[in-house]
């Protein structure tokens, strides 16, 4: 298969799922958090990642939080196993 998944998310859904792991997992207080954010995470994605959308075959938005699009690319992904399947 060769689909290209952009899978998008609100900026603010991102920057709390940074906040909680910097915090939990790497143990930055909430301002290190932001700072970092703000001179290295947000910068990065708005030049390697944002732009890579406009080469996606499909754009997911909500994130993982839309299931009818998750379902499709499920199907979507288990007709092409079926086909493969089916001409071995």
């Amino acid at each position: 298969m060769d689909i290209k998944i952009y899978v998008d998310t609100d900026g603010d859904d991102r920057l709390m799922r940074i906040i909680q792991r910097d915090i939990e997992e790497r143990g930055r207080s909430f301002l290190e958090v932001l700072k970092h954010y703000e001179h290295f995470v947000k910068p990065m994605h708005l030049q390697f990642i944002d732009p890579t959308k406009r080469f996606a075959d499909i754009i997911i938005p909500q994130g993982g939080a839309n299931q009818v699009a998750i379902d499709i690319v499920a199907s979507r992904i288990r007709m092409n196993l079926n086909e493969e399947k089916s001409s071995i």
